[in-house]
């Protein structure tokens, strides 16, 4: 489908194209065929008018879960071969929608990342999941003007808690750490760490706080 996201803009458009339930037969027939389809076999096969078909067809195009082609279906060319045909195929990308944000993905090439430098390299896992998870977070947070922006553009709901400083709202690897909680919320610390570096902000104030809120870091204001 579209693009991967959580709370995008453009994936929240990408699932609401298939909240109708013609839409969503369209998205089918499209998705399961091998090649590009035209509006007739689309038609055909749903029993739609053409005009119904081409509809769908195209809002599902501007929502980014299919793209098109153009190709003479007879095989003629040449002045007499006629128009070309506009042909439908799924787009290649992925469409994700999580409320609240999560980072599966992100936590799953850390891992892997760490994995394969652990295997390859002979470095120890936990500092190799170090290394993935802060390069990571400074790929996460960007261009940020600091780190209160880089976490919530992020989705980690960045609460200010006055002298007792910021805690987060959410876990991004909630699921993970239900099951693994000790090597999950590492690589969480190691990420907010790297975020933290990326925007100018003292590593050393990111702490992991398994009570501090919806997630296990906190970070403390800047010694006075």
């Amino acid at each position: 489908m579209g693009t991967a996201a959580n709370g995008d803009p453009d994936a929240i458009l990408a699932v609401g194209a298939l909240a109708d339930p013609a839409r969503r037969r369209v998205y089918r027939v499209v998705a399961r065929s091998r090649e590009a389809v035209g509006r007739d076999h689309v038609a055909e096969a749903l029993d739609l008018p053409r005009s119904t078909a081409a509809f769908h067809l195209d809002r599902l195009v501007d929502a980014g879960l299919l793209t098109t082609e153009s190709r003479r279906l007879t095989g003629r060319t040449g002045p007499g071969a006629g128009r070309p045909a506009k042909l439908y195929r799924r787009a290649d990308g992925e469409v994700a929608l999580s409320l609240p944000s999560r980072l599966y993905e992100l936590g799953g090439r850390v891992m892997a990342e760490a994995i394969g430098r652990a295997v390859d390299d002979g470095v120890p896992v936990r500092d190799a999941l170090h290394e993935a998870a802060e390069r990571a977070g400074r790929g996460l947070a960007g261009a940020s003007a600091d780190l209160g922006t880089a976490l919530a553009d992020a989705g980690f709901e960045p609460h200010d808690d006055g002298d007792a400083g910021v805690t987060l709202g959410t876990c991004p690897f909630h699921r993970l750490a239900l099951e693994n909680a000790a090597v999950v919320c590492d690589l969480n610390h190691a990420l907010v760490c790297g975020m933290a570096r990326s925007t100018g902000t003292d590593p050393a104030r990111v702490l992991l706080d398994p009570g501090a809120g919806g997630c296990c870091i906190r970070v403390v204001p800047t010694p006075r």
